[in-house]
Parts: C-alpha cells; structure tokens; sequence
C-alpha cells in the first residue's frame, strides 16, 4: 500500500505492537495524588498538570465524528431523507437493485461514497425463480447458474452434505478457496458494480471460524480454523486485485476478528476498510470491558486501519436513547481515530432500514489531538485535543467510579461546564473546550 509519504510498507504493523505504541507506560502509582475516602464518593485521580497543546499543522486534525448508514432492508426512503442523509453520511450501502436510490444520493451530495452489499460466502437460492437467478443478486454469483455450472462449488460438511447458514433460510456456502470460483465471483461484482454506478462494495461474511453458521460442523475441505482462514485470504487477495484494476473500493465484515490473533491483520491486508459489526456494545447491558480480546484490540483496529490509510466502520448495539452505551462507544473511538473512522450504532440485530439516529456530538468539532491516548488510572484512559477530551473507564460494567480531574474547563454532553468528571465501568465522557 502507498502510504502518504510515498513509500510502501509491505506488512501491516501487528495489533500487539500497535497497542504498545498508542498507550504511553503506565503512570507508577507513587506518582499519583493518594486516594482518599471520602464516604464512597469516586476516588480522585491527579494525573499533573495541564496536557500539552497539539501545535496546528503538526498532526492530522479529528474533526467531526463521521457516520454511516446500511440501509439492506429495500424500505421506502423519501426524498426528504435523501437530502439530509446524502449530507451527512460519509458511506452508504444499498442493495444491488437500489441503483436509483444510489443516482439520488449522489446527486444530493456527489462526494458521499455508495456501496453495494456482496455476501463474499454464499449464493442464495430465494434469488432464483423459475430457473433463472435475479438480474440484481445479493451474492457475487447466481445460485442458479453455478448449480448448473459449477455445482462443486458448493461447499461440502464432512457427511457429504452441502453446507447452509443457519438460521439464514436459502444461503448456500460457497468454496472461496476454489480459484476459479474467486475469479468468477470477482468478475462479475466488478461488471455489475461499475455497470450500477457503486463506488464500491461491502463484503459481507469474511469468517473466521470454520463451523461459522453450522456449529461443531466444518467443511470437509476445511476442516480447522486455520485452513479455512488461509481460503479467505486467498479470496481477499483476488478481492484486492480486481477491485483495485476496476477502481472499486471494498469494505469487509470482519466481525469476531478481536478473537483471533491477527486475524484482522491478515484480512485488512487486502481490503480499503473494514467494519465491525459488534463494536464494544453488544447490548445496552453488555459493554465490552478491556482484557485481551476485549477494548484494548477493538480500539487498536481503528488505530491499525487509519495508520495504513484504511476505512473502518463501527457499529455499536444498544437501545434507541441509551446515552451511557452510545458515550463509551463514542469516546472509545475517539481513543485512537484521526478521523477516518465512521460511527453508526443499532438497536436491533440486522435492523437496517432507516438510518441511525443522528446525536449532537457528531457535529463537534474537538481540533487537533496531542498525542495518543495515556493510561490514568487502572483501565481508565484519557486523550487530550486541542478543543476537547475524551475519557473512558475500560473497567467491568458496575465497577466503582473513578473521578477524573480535568485541570480546565470543559463543556458536557448536557452543556455544563465540568472541571470533572466521575465515571463508572464501561462508560466515557467527550467533552468540549473552548478554543
């Protein structure tokens, strides 16, 4: 990949070293103000004096939060709608079918980017009818010309079997390590992208586990993990090689990569973005604490994509108005992004019709970071902007607050001015200064 600099790295840096250089060594906790009990008010952290300024034009400026919508779920979209979301939104994907949804978003706004959604894993019977397969299809390929074709692409269990996504009626797995099924399935989503209009595509379903959609049942041809990622990484690497000769982007699900050690490495390698499907929050009451698997290497992602000039997209779930959930998720991004990341959160698990709610916070402006995100307390992690900071305690969801003292005046998510703040387990806090 061509960096901005000109030169060419060759291998992604791992997220383990990554990790190492976002977060400065751990304050010895002799350096620290002493606790001291107050009655169960949170215990206040000192962490020195006032954070350094970035100086304009030295580092890359944040700037407003960015957002994306999926709308996959073929619901009406008014012309009202198109015209506020064609504005505000800085990544769209539609159905291949959406092609004059796509013409009135980009006439509203050309510089928006519209993506078409490709599962990269199956093909799917329900769009074949009487023999003949869809003109516009959610898959690469036609369930019904390759049944005719090329039936041994069918991916196979172990009993003979051909392999379905359960609880996906009609969602037949393909054999993305057959060569001539990556070419054929890359072929024809360029042709039928460029011939629409798409500026890219999203790859749905770039897995990881070989019993993925069938537990304890993995392809006869793939019967471990390994072997079954390695097939991935070869149908990614012709992914790269077609889209790039066409000028198509591509953007990859890479959800669950956090559970397996370089596997988000490996993948993003070959891809312009990626996106995770379950971001931190997987519900209003299940926040993603930092351990291993868990904040730390989510937040990493970000910080791994924008290093290598690479999208990523986060998707939070929680409910509709759960400000605590959308606040940790938020300020979590704001750990590590220069502002190539986009945001959109969901209430409901493949709700994609009208888009996400739109907050306030994503219109602020927070300026230039300085410096990367430092430790404060046990799990507990602060970034400085120059108009701004984001907070975020990484502990357990129910763990006593930690009171962080801002040594300046900032402005709150509800307009007050706080000189700081007290956060509980899993939850974070952006604020604003003047500037």
């Amino acid at each position: 990949m061509l960096e901005k600099a000109g030169k060419v790295r060759n291998l992604l840096v791992p997220l383990t070293v990554l990790l190492a250089s976002v977060v400065p060594p751990v304050v010895d906790v002799g350096d620290l103000t002493p606790v001291i009990d107050v009655g169960g008010l949170a215990p206040v952290i000192d962490v020195g004096g006032l954070p350094p300024l970035a100086v304009p034009g030295e580092l890359v400026p944040v700037g407003r939060a960015k957002s994306f919508w999926l709308h996959l779920n073929s619901t009406p979209v008014s012309d009202e709608t198109i015209a506020v979301e064609a504005k505000r939104r800085a990544h769209v994907v539609l159905n291949a079918w959406e092609g004059d949804l796509l013409r009135k978003l980009k006439t509203a706004n050309p510089a928006v980017k519209v993506y078409v959604y490709k599962d990269l894993s199956s093909t799917r019977s329900y769009a074949c009818k009487n023999g003949k397969d869809d003109e516009h299809l959610p898959a690469g390929l036609g369930y019904c010309a390759v049944r005719k074709s090329n039936p041994e692409w069918f991916l196979k269990g172990a009993d003979g079997r051909e392999l379905e996504y359960g609880g996906y009626e009609g969602h037949s797995q393909m054999d993305v390590g057959n060569p001539e099924y990556r070419k054929a399935w890359v072929d024809s989503v360029v042709k039928t992208s460029k011939a629409t209009g798409f500026d890219g595509v999203f790859l749905d379903n770039a897995l990881y586990k070989c019993d993925a959609y069938h537990a304890g049942k993995c392809p006869a041809k793939y019967p471990d993990d390994r072997s079954f990622q390695n097939a991935y990484k070869g149908m990614l690497a012709e992914v790269q090689r077609g889209f790039a000769a066409a000028g198509l982007l591509s953007v990859g699900n890479l959800t669950n990569a956090r559970l397996h050690a370089g596997g988000w490495e490996a993948y993003v390698a070959h891809l312009d973005g990626a996106f995770d499907e379950w971001w931190l929050t997987f519900s209003s009451d299940r926040r993603l604490e930092d351990y291993a698997e868990g904040w730390s290497r989510q937040v990493a992602q970000i910080a791994l994509n924008e290093a290598h000039d690479k999208m990523i997209w986060v998707q939070p779930h929680f409910d509709v108005g759960d400000t605590t959930a959308f606040r940790y998720a938020l300020a979590s991004l704001f750990m590590t992004t220069t502002g190539d990341t986009a945001i959109a959160e969901i209430a409901k698990t493949d709700g994609y019709a009208d888009p996400t709610a739109w907050h306030p916070e994503y219109d602020w402006h927070l300026g230039y970071p300085a410096g990367s995100y430092r430790k404060v307390a046990d799990k507990v992690y602060r970034r400085d902007f120059t108009c701004g900071v984001a907070l975020v305690n990484a502990n357990p969801t129910g763990s006593p607050a930690v009171q962080v003292p801002l040594h300046r005046t900032y402005t709150d998510h509800d307009g007050k001015a706080v000189t700081s703040v007290s956060l509980r387990g899993t939850t974070g806090a952006l604020l604003r200064a003047k500037c």
